[in-house]
């Protein structure tokens, strides 16, 4: 658990709500405020958060009160309570909302200062929850690598987005890490877009990962194009263009002779039978004898559009036989 560790940072804390030590009847009250406000300045955060959880007691859940406890919570680092304590101080007093929210992300940057990620991300969320249309700023990007790094791809694009507008795409790794996650919910379309920015300024030392991402990625979109209901010139044209790609790139390998193979069916499709055959060919170039029934099937479509021998359960549907 992080703590707010310098007395002037807990200072500015207790500025974000003036001294209200006359708001409330009677002396124990107001006394209780007094010797929390005191406590709180001394850095003395236990016993200032007793004395204002009495003061809660005493005045009957007076928001000033409870925004006190909530911010002896948030210099203690401690989030749920904190916010908690700012939710039924605002749900009292509206007015109150800036200043809770202005609180957490104060602890939210603290403890992304700190490296505490989960409890900058706790933070964060906290503050939305209060008001869910404030800019995020200078937030937005450590959030978005927050859910990104937990494998929260839905949750992170979003905050990647305005990390975006906020310039943060100046950054070759951020680009990167946002193909990863368009890919990670299963949108290799718009991660292809990310992957291919980030490999155009790459140094070629960094390219290996990102050249696994292109040719895997190329590849699912281009069976999903030729496997369409309704597949036309165009959209085999471009998963020809696509499977071109993870033979260029050469990753991953494990998968070039299905890429070959899948080249030869588009080629096929395309009605462009003698390239269609060289594909097939090249299966057995890239898999030799370990090609097993890979190797098979494209032997066999390699015979039926040179030959035109029958290929059994195949279905000799395409324009090349």
């Amino acid at each position: 658990m992080m703590r707010l560790r310098s007395t002037s940072t807990a200072a500015s804390v207790l500025l974000l709500v003036p001294l209200v030590a006359g708001c409330f009847e009677g002396a124990a009250e107001a006394t209780s405020l007094q010797r929390g406000d005191r406590a709180f300045a001394a850095g003395a955060m236990q016993e200032a958060l007793a004395e204002y959880r009495l003061a809660v007691r005493q005045s009957d859940d007076d928001p000033e009160a409870l925004m006190r406890v909530g911010h002896a919570y948030v210099a203690l680092g401690r989030v749920d309570e904190a916010a908690a304590h700012f939710r039924q101080a605002v749900e009292r007093r509206p007015t109150l909302r800036q200043q809770a929210v202005s609180d957490l992300m104060h602890l939210a940057r603290a403890a992304e200062a700190e490296g505490e990620d989960f409890q900058m991300a706790s933070a964060v969320e906290a503050a939305l929850s209060l008001e869910p249309a404030i800019g995020l700023d200078d937030m937005a990007l450590p959030l978005a690598r927050h859910y990104f790094g937990n494998g929260e791809y839905g949750r992170a694009l979003p905050l990647y987005q305005r990390a975006l507008r906020g310039g943060s795409d100046s950054l070759p790794p951020v680009i990167f890490e946002i193909g990863q996650a368009f890919e990670g919910i299963g949108d290799c379309q718009n991660g292809l877009i990310f992957f291919e920015q980030f490999r155009s300024v790459a140094r070629r030392s960094e390219r290996g990962e990102v050249d696994w991402f292109i040719g895997n990625c190329s590849f699912q979109r281009a069976r999903e194009l030729r496997g369409k209901d309704v597949a036309d010139e165009q959209d085999l044209e471009e998963a020809l263009r696509l499977v071109d790609r993870v033979i260029d790139v050469g990753e991953p390998r494990s998968i070039l002779g299905e890429a070959w193979f899948e080249r030869g069916e588009i080629l096929a499709a395309l009605g462009q039978c003698d390239a269609a055959a060289e594909s097939f060919h090249q299966v057995r170039v890239m898999e030799g004898s370990a090609g097993g029934a890979l190797v098979e099937r494209a032997q066999l479509r390699r015979d039926q559009i040179i030959f035109g021998r029958p290929m059994g359960e195949v279905s000799p549907d395409r324009p090349c036989g």
